[in-house]
Parts: C-alpha cells; sequence; structure tokens
C-alpha cells in the first residue's frame, strides 16, 4: 500500500476528487457503525463482543498482510506507538461507547461522537499551537449547543438514560485525544500492519476486562449478531479504520474533514431504519446546529 507524503498538496482534481469520495465512503460507514453496534449488544455483552472483533480484525489485517506479501517496515518502537494508539482509539474509546449504548439511543450516541471535530478543535490549540479563529469559536458554541438542546430534550423525554450520555461524552473525549496522539506520534509507514496490530492490542487490553465483568453464557448467537459481527469486523474495524486513518495522514485532509457534518443525520437515520428509534422535532432542530458547527471548524482556511 502506497503512502502519502504529509507536506505535498494533492493535486486539484483526481486527488481532491478521490479524497472527497474517501470521506464520505467513511461518514457513510462510521454513522452505521452505531445502530450496527447497538443491534450487536442486543444479543452479546459489549466489552465479550468488542473483544472478539478486535481480535477477528487484527487476526484479519495480519494474515491478508502476509498473503498479499506487505512488508514488515515497522520498528519495535513503531509497534509500541501503534499498540498504544489501538489502546486509545479503539479499546477505550469503543468500550466505553459500547456501554453507554446500552442506555443510549444509537442516534444520540452518533450525535455526541459526531462532535469530534469540534472538541478536536479546541484540543488542537493548547496541544498542537493551532489559532482559534472567530469562525472555530462560533462552529465550538453552535456544535454544543446543538448536542445540549438533543440532550435536553431526550432526558425529559426519558428515551435516554443521563448515565449513558455521560459514557458517550467521555468516549468523545477518547476519541479525540486518540486521534490528535495519532497525528502526533503514528508512523508515517506501515499504516496496514500497524492498523492489525492496533486492533490486537485492543483486544489484549478489552480481554480482561470482558473475561472479569461479563459472561459469555449470556452471548445469544441469533442471526442478528452474526451479522452485525461480521459487517463491524470487516467494514468497520478493518476498512473504515483504515479509511480514517489514511485520511489523517494525506495532506489536505483537515479540509475534507468538513464533511463530517453529514454523521449527525446519518447516525440517526440508521437508527430509524435499523432500530426503528423515534426521531423528535428536537432531534432534528438539534442536528442543524451540530452539523453546521462541524462545517465550520473543520472548513480550511482560504488563501
Amino acid at each position: 500500500m502506497s503512502q502519502f507524503a504529509l507536506s505535498a498538496a494533492p493535486p486539484l482534481t483526481t486527488s481532491r476528487v478521490r479524497l472527497g469520495l474517501m470521506v464520505l465512503a467513511f461518514c457513510l460507514l462510521w454513522s452505521s457503525a452505531f445502530a450496527v453496534g447497538k443491534m450487536a449488544i442486543a444479543d452479546c455483552p459489549p466489552l465479550v463482543f468488542l473483544t472478539v472483533r478486535f481480535l477477528a480484525a487484527g487476526v484479519l489485517m495480519l494474515g491478508i498482510a502476509v498473503l498479499s506479501g506487505v512488508p514488515w517496515t515497522l520498528s519495535k518502537r513503531d509497534v509500541a506507538v501503534f499498540a498504544a494508539l489501538g489502546v486509545a482509539n479503539q479499546a477505550l474509546y469503543l468500550s466505553i461507547g459500547f456501554i453507554g449504548l446500552k442506555t443510549v439511543s444509537a442516534g444520540l450516541a452518533a450525535l455526541i461522537i459526531s462532535a469530534n471535530p469540534i472538541v478536536a478543535a479546541v484540543f488542537a490549540v493548547f496541544l498542537l499551537g493551532e489559532r482559534m479563529s472567530a469562525r472555530k469559536v462560533l462552529g465550538l458554541l453552535l456544535g454544543l449547543a446543538g448536542v445540549a438542546f438533543v440532550v435536553r430534550s431526550r432526558l425529559i423525554l426519558g428515551t435516554d438514560q443521563f448515565g449513558g450520555i455521560v459514557l458517550c461524552l467521555i468516549a468523545l473525549l477518547s476519541f479525540v485525544v486518540g486521534t490528535i496522539l495519532f497525528k502526533l506520534f503514528a508512523p508515517k509507514q506501515g499504516l496496514w500492519i500497524g492498523n492489525g496490530v492496533q486492533s490486537l492490542a485492543a483486544g489484549i487490553a478489552t480481554l480482561p476486562f470482558a473475561a472479569g465483568f461479563e459472561s459469555i453464557s449470556d452471548v445469544v448467537p441469533t442471526t442478528r449478531l452474526i451479522l452485525a459481527f461480521a459487517y463491524s469486523v470487516v467494514i468497520v474495524s478493518v476498512f473504515a479504520y483504515l479509511l480514517w486513518f489514511r485520511i489523517l495522514q494525506v495532506s489536505g485532509a483537515t479540509a475534507a474533514s468538513s464533511y463530517h457534518f453529514l454523521i449527525p443525520p446519518l447516525g440517526m437515520l440508521f437508527g430509524w431504519l435499523l432500530l426503528g428509534e423515534h426521531l423528535e422535532p428536537a432531534d432534528l432542530v438539534g442536528i442543524l446546529p451540530v452539523a453546521l458547527g462541524i462545517y465550520l471548524v473543520t472548513r480550511p482556511t482560504r488563501g
């Protein structure tokens, strides 16, 4: 798999179109993962599901790497960095998020997690030295206001529980921190093998908690669970994560991340389509400032 140079700007036409399609595909897959995950934990304890998912994805990616002749270019330090990123980006973030999904709708979880570009913009000011412009401040306020509006509405209606919402917010912070750590420390080569290492590390980190707090006997082997597992491993853990980290490595990915405004409405749409989750007028009202806030925060500065 070829790597993009971080300093090179993509050509105006083909590369930008390709990048746009990559980000659109990621948004579609990422937003569907919340509803699919909630389907899975209806028949399987969340940590058990995630442990098997991580380990299966890691073995699958490393196996494909061996069969396709992908060279091993990682040093011992690279492996350690990818393993640490796997714990932050997958084990911690998804474990907390999936436990939260037990008492929160997939649509609301998608809305909260999709605010990660907004929160990341704040972290980037302090950790990466990026400038907080007036446009980003406006986007931050709009995004937070939209999320708060929907959360308040859901709590009043009693459709989502406060504890689950708090867990989703913690998962959001974990994902943001993991993303920034990836930008700061991730090796620039060996992305495919590195992602396999991340998944294996996530599975190993999650395993003792799954064994200590959950039971295999609670797994109900339904067709729904099998399909959700296959989708989560192949499409989300393998393809979507590789797509996400590939985007992070491409020059111009910050500009492309403005497409993230699609995730809140898509997440609620998948919750409605796959789970029959009820959409309130307040949900639709709250989505608009969140989507606009994400766009304002992630839109590149011209000139």
